[in-house]
């Protein structure tokens, strides 16, 4: 018997004997399946699985915030469900009653189920709402500068996300594709909600075959992969701004611009163009300005903006670049070279903002409402930007700035994590580790032995995506899942709903939680809304019953071939943006207004902080890029032998060009120390000569496993970048994460490597017997 199963990196299909699961296969519709999900049933997976509640030994002996610089560093007693129940309880009606509900922060970072029903943010929010509310994060680690930028100038990142133009049509029609920071296969592995169909692998070749050209800009030649040689321009990171806008500078000084597209469908270009010539500021944004800065030859900047005017051109940019100080200017640059050509909404041409990043971008299938489980009201109006929560932390009460308004960080005492690892996502590990001894209570929900779940106060142990009854959907996906469990629960395990649930009932809240449903009651009511959504613009799905029975149902074709922005640009007095003008911003009266010196009313190039232009490179001569690696999601499933067959020497790999190996003396397998005034960690070195000379890679994802005895900068064993990133935000304007703004140097490691700890179990230790008093 096979049954289904959905994951942020596909659909897997479940051999199932005697009722239970025994082995994973790709879903066999899916053209170009993702290996991660492969071993989830390993027992490599299951040994780290957290299977009884568990509490930090100090915490349960002392009380809340009594030795919080052990967490991490000290053992756990494992409890009851019911005492762990109480405590929780307990810790949040004190924390309300004395602090208020401004004092609770609920974090979750929504990767952890592609279910939706067992979403991880959307219960621990839902049940915070519930109990009057929590201060919350808004953005993404991904897309922080972009998130916040984009519905000023044109329109939401979700919006532009569902409505890329298909690769169908860029195969019939491009000329010439033109990308910064490549096209991704790894990071296409996954979409929010489950592909069931990855794509971009025959997208591309399809591309080629039919005759469009590449050119990839870029220091890492290895994220486009079109089945053929394409043009590789290595760029120095974080200076694409200067190169878009010595584009924009040919375009319109050659008139090759499109006035009437920018008069019929565009804003502030009146604006822009005086920035361009150098009549603002005196300084033109001329090929040989921007080769200077970029290191990109002026004569190749010149040529390809020509080749842009002269074709049926897409231009398309990573969402890495903006994870960089000023990571809002790439972005807005891309995109006001893109309206002064003049293709936007034709089929084909204008922009991208991120094919690669995910499946979504480029889906032929239609959109469809999905099952989403609503989160209630929040009372608390709190918040603070995702990529901003050490500052909060170190500094309670000070103000910040975001997106045109100032706010004050509020004073947590009491963190509840579900769905996420901070200690993944976050920069400047170490400052995050001073920074999570702040709280006096700090609870998580987790499936593994996580760094965030070593350093929690209380543990509770959650069920994965095969111990539980689910959908799984995505945004223009082809089918939807009937996630059925095909295994038991590991240990003690419980779901969210039923964590959640249990708590709200010993604090009053049970019903305004559960609304008196259990889970097929939330499946059955979930998938029925999305029924009636859907067939009130045309799609019938079958009945829920029928659906559950058959595993999965498939959406209708809707014959769609989308061209983003096409009815936009055929009327934009009919079909306006949500923009203050209803059309694409170039200047930005709205965003000029809050008068932010690091993000003005049009895209600029402003230096930034580090990068290989400054003093700083001096010291730190290479330039860390720390991507999205090709083994995993994030961190999730690092312990699984898929993600440790990509490991060298149990450490994340490094790449390093040969010319900066052969200078530091380091050869292909070496391990090596990579440090900057942050931190320092190992990795293994991979030498190539598709990288950048000047440039070292190190993918996100090993878990952060820094080495004992409390210091306030360890060394990280095995190969963690945010070890070294900086934890600053973009801009004032949306206070984004910038890790790919960061300077290191790299030298071989001579010594004694210690061994990687990551994967290792706490300790558990019993419970202090209580001393009768006298």
């Amino acid at each position: 018997m096979t049954v289904l199963t959905s994951t942020h990196w596909g659909v897997y299909e479940v051999e199932m004997e005697n009722g239970r699961a025994k082995t994973l296969k790709p879903f066999r519709e899916d053209p170009d399946p993702s290996p991660i999900g492969l071993h989830m049933l390993s027992p490599e997976v299951a040994r780290l699985r957290v299977r009884r509640p568990a509490v930090r030994k100090s915490w349960l002996e002392g009380g809340p915030g009594h030795r919080s610089e052990l967490r991490g560093e000290e053992p756990f007693v494992e409890v009851s469900w019911d005492e762990a129940f109480d405590l929780v309880a307990r810790e949040i009606a004190r924390v309300t009653k004395a602090h208020g509900n401004t004092a609770v922060f609920g974090g979750s970072y929504g990767w952890s189920s592609a279910g939706r029903f067992h979403h991880a943010q959307s219960h621990i929010h839902r049940f915070l709402n519930a109990v009057g509310g929590y201060v919350r994060h808004v953005d993404s680690y991904s897309l922080g500068a972009a998130r916040v930028l984009l519905p000023h100038i044109v329109m939401s990142m979700d919006e532009l996300f569902a409505a890329h133009t298909s690769w169908e049509v860029m195969a019939e029609n491009t000329k010439l594709f033109v990308t910064f920071g490549g096209v991704p296969h790894k990071n296409a592995q996954v979409s929010a909600g489950g592909p069931s169909e990855h794509r971009i692998r025959d997208g591309l070749r399809r591309m080629r075959a039919s005759g469009t050209r590449f050119v990839n800009v870029t220091p890492t030649a290895d994220d486009l992969d079109t089945g053929g040689e394409d043009e590789w321009i290595a760029i120095r990171p974080n200076t694409d701004t200067a190169m878009l806008l010595a584009m924009a500078y040919v375009v319109y000084t050659e008139k090759l611009h499109d006035p009437a597209f920018l008069a019929r469908c565009c804003v502030g270009f009146e604006r822009y163009a005086p920035y361009l010539t150098g009549d603002v500021d005196g300084i033109a944004k001329t090929p040989e300005w921007a080769s200077a800065i970029t290191s990109v030859p002026a004569e190749r900047i010149t040529t390809l903006a020509r080749e842009l005017a002269a074709n049926r051109s897409m231009l398309n940019i990573a969402w890495s670049l903006q994870r960089s100080h000023h990571g809002e200017q790439p972005f807005w640059a891309l995109i006001a070279l893109a309206c002064m050509l003049g293709q936007i909404g034709l089929p084909g041409g204008g922009f991208g903002t991120g094919y690669g990043a995910a499946n979504l971008m480029g889906s032929p299938h239609a959109r469809i409402p999905g099952a989403t489980l609503p989160q209630g009201d929040n009372a608390v109006k709190a918040f603070i930007p995702v990529a901003r929560i050490a500052d909060m932390l170190l500094n309670p009460g000070a103000s910040f700035e975001y997106n045109g308004a100032t706010h004050q960080y509020p004073d947590i005492r009491l963190v509840l994590w579900a769905g996420g690892n901070p200690f993944h996502h976050h920069q400047d590990l170490n400052r995050l580790k001073l920074a999570w001894r702040k709280p006096e209570t700090i609870v998580v929900n987790e499936q593994f032995w996580t760094a965030a779940a070593k350093r929690a106060d209380i543990v509770l142990p959650a069920t994965t995506s095969l111990e539980r009854d689910d959908i799984g959907s995505a945004t223009r996906e082809k089918h939807i899942i009937a996630m059925k469990a095909v295994k038991q629960p590991e240990g003690e395990a419980r779901d969210d709903f039923a964590i959640y649930s249990a708590i709200a009932e010993r604090l009053g809240a049970k019903e305004r939680y559960t609304e008196g449903l259990d889970t097929m009651g939330w499946l059955r009511r979930l998938y029925g809304e999305s029924r009636e959504r859907s067939a009130k613009i045309g799609f019938e799905l079958p009945s829920f019953d029928d659906f559950w029975q058959a595993g999965l149902a498939t959406v209708a074709d809707a014959n769609e071939r989308p061209v983003m922005l096409a009815r936009f640009r055929e009327d934009p007095a009919k079909h306006p943006l949500k923009t203050p003008s209803g059309r694409i911003e170039i200047f930005s009266e709205r965003i000029a207004s809050f008068g932010y010196e690091d993000c003005p009313g049009h895209p600029v190039w402003m230096e930034p902080a580090e990068w290989l232009g400054s003093e700083h490179a001096g010291r730190y001569p290479l330039h860390m890029l720390s991507d999205q690696p090709t083994d995993k999601l994030h961190s999730q499933l690092d312990h699984s032998p898929h993600a440790a067959g990509t490991k060298i020497k149990g450490r994340q790999p490094i790449t390093i060009s040969v010319g900066d190996a052969k200078k530091r003396g380091i050869a292909d397998g070496d391990i090596v120390r990579v440090f900057n005034e942050r931190g320092a960690c190992l990795a293994a070195a991979k030498v190539s000569a598709r990288i950048r000379q000047g440039v070292v890679r190190l993918s996100t994802g090993a878990w952060f496993d820094p080495a004992g005895g409390g210091a306030n900068r360890p060394l990280e064993k095995h190969g963690n970048p945010n070890a070294l990133t900086r934890d600053v935000g973009a801009s004032k304007l949306s206070q984004g994460c910038t890790a790919q703004t960061c300077l290191v140097e790299v030298e071989r490691y001579d010594g004694e490597a210690p061994a990687v700890t990551a994967h290792d179990l706490p300790r558990f230790a019993p419970r202090t017997p209580k001393v009768a008093a006298e």
